[in-house]
């Protein structure tokens, strides 16, 4: 990755001395002129589309700015970071657009190679700022804490904040972070709030958030203009309240206790198996209390009998039986998988989350 090139185009993005960018996934930045764009954007972030087409998201100046002037604040600092993410999607632009804002020089993981234990270690090894943060994605944080050398562990322990963001993050793991006494921060956003705006359930500063029939609303400074040549999109999610406050209705479903955030699950993660509603996420959280699971990713299949059927892709040692015993007892026979595919890995798109669509396909393809 040529990181000066990547992030002198990103800073004159920012500054607005230069034209909006889009970097690729190798880092390359590619200047963005297209009719559409919102005035003062800085990046064209295009969303994972682990669920859907991917959809080309404008991230301004100034909601950069907003999002890394909160995150210093929450985080008790600006400092130096470790990219591990490709930055052609918003969770490792904010490491670069960060570090920007900073005035320091990130050290990037070796992007083109999968992603081990021995090679963050080593790229963490170059960090020398007094202060150190890193952006994961639960896989990743897996691989690092499966079956930890000493070296790794301490690296680890040298993060002043380790975001941990993007998907669901197992109990299991979370245990195993603090067992070994990291500094975890569980983030959630998405493209179209610059990334993660909510820090272990409260929102940073600047950042609100409501319910609309249990559907999660996001407003603030940090919010995208909008999507890319996409109006009728842009007005299905973004508007504007009575006080002139900028409101992103996401796809995600969630609760508030005293001021803080749970994501439940998403708005489609709702199968009907039989006539029966069952939440995808639901069954997700109970299979990944059984002892032995590492990972796993639940979706609907179709089936002539049943209309849907629950099916699962898991990673781990846990027999199928004694999944779908704990499931059936935890939330009914209706929601015990029919299909388990064990895997050895989740397959992952480029930025680190569970490729949702492919493991719908294999899914699909086992249930027959």
């Amino acid at each position: 990755m040529d990181l000066d090139a990547a992030c002198t185009a990103l800073a004159a993005a920012l500054a607005g001395t230069g034209p909006a960018i889009e970097l690729a996934p190798d880092g390359t930045p590619v200047p963005v002129h297209a009719p559409g764009l919102a005035a003062g954007t800085a990046a064209v972030v295009r969303t994972s589309g682990s669920t859907g087409t991917p959809k080309a998201t404008m991230l301004g100046r100034d909601a950069l700015a907003a999002s890394s002037a909160a995150t210093a604040a929450r985080l008790g600092g600006e400092g130096q970071w470790l990219l591990t993410l490709s930055p052609n999607y918003v969770a490792g632009l904010q490491v670069l657009a960060r570090s920007v804002h900073a005035g320091t020089r990130p050290v990037v993981t070796d992007l083109s190679a999968r992603f081990t234990a021995a090679g963050f270690t080593e790229a963490a090894a170059g960090l020398t700022h007094r202060f150190r943060i890193t952006s994961l994605v639960p896989t990743q944080l897996h691989r690092l804490l499966a079956d930890p050398a000493g070296d790794t562990v301490k690296a680890l322990r040298r993060f002043d904040a380790i975001l941990l963001g993007g998907a669901r993050a197992p109990q299991e793991l979370l245990a195993a972070s603090r067992w070994h006494g990291l500094k975890l921060v569980r983030t959630y956003g998405m493209s179209e709030t610059c990334g993660g705006c909510v820090y272990d359930g409260v929102p940073l500063d600047g950042v609100r958030v409501r319910l609309d029939a249990g559907r999660v609303v996001i407003g603030g400074a940090v919010l995208a203009s909008g999507y890319l040549d996409n109006a009728e999109l842009t007005a299905a999610h973004f508007g504007r309240g009575p006080d002139g406050t900028a409101w992103f209705r996401t796809e995600d479903m969630g609760e508030l206790n005293g001021g803080v955030l749970t994501v439940t699950g998403r708005a489609d993660d709702v199968l009907i198996t039989g006539g029966v509603k069952v939440s995808a996420a639901a069954v997700a959280a109970a299979i990944e209390a059984v002892p032995g699971v590492d990972a796993v990713l639940v979706a609907g299949v179709a089936d002539p009998e049943w209309g849907t059927q629950v099916a699962c892709a898991v990673v781990g040692s846990a027999p199928a039986e004694q999944i779908r015993a704990a499931v059936r007892a935890e939330l009914g026979p209706a929601a015990a998988p029919r299909t388990i595919l064990a895997l050895d890995e989740l397959p992952l798109l480029s930025n680190g989350k569970p490729d949702r669509l492919a493991v719908a396909r294999m899914l699909q393809a086992a249930a027959g």
